[in-house]
């Protein structure tokens, strides 16, 4: 499965410039939603072939977002990439568990980003 586009999922307006630029920059097409539920309801919509997804957000976290979508009948093909300022083991570990396929903490490198992207086609 060849990456085109990807959906990032954070509700911080610094950390989406960041993210869309990078990206953008690499050839990717970047879609975004600020928080879970506006992610959940794009994908209503639209379809990424890979989610960058932020944990720390009002409503519904990037934990529970992740799950719903790894565990969705329509979604489950889709990789969820966490890209997040929680670095601690447990929620790595637990980022995991929900069918995150990688685990990146922020501030993130360009290089970092995109490496991790490439692993994926």
């Amino acid at each position: 499965m060849t990456i085109k586009k990807i959906l990032i999922v954070d509700d911080s307006p610094t950390d989406l410039a960041f993210l869309s630029g990078v990206l953008q920059k690499n050839g990717y097409e970047v879609q975004q939603a600020d928080s879970g539920e506006a992610a959940l309801e794009r994908l209503g919509r639209d379809r990424p072939d890979l989610i960058l997804m932020d944990v720390v957000m009002p409503g519904r976290n990037g934990f529970e977002i992740t799950r719903a979508i790894t565990r969705g009948e329509a979604t489950r093909d889709i990789p969820v990439v966490i890209c997040t300022s929680k670095v601690q083991e447990t929620d790595r570990i637990w980022g995991m568990r929900q069918g995150a396929k990688h685990y990146l903490t922020k501030p993130v490198s360009e290089r970092d980003l995109v490496a991790c992207l490439r692993q994926f086609g």
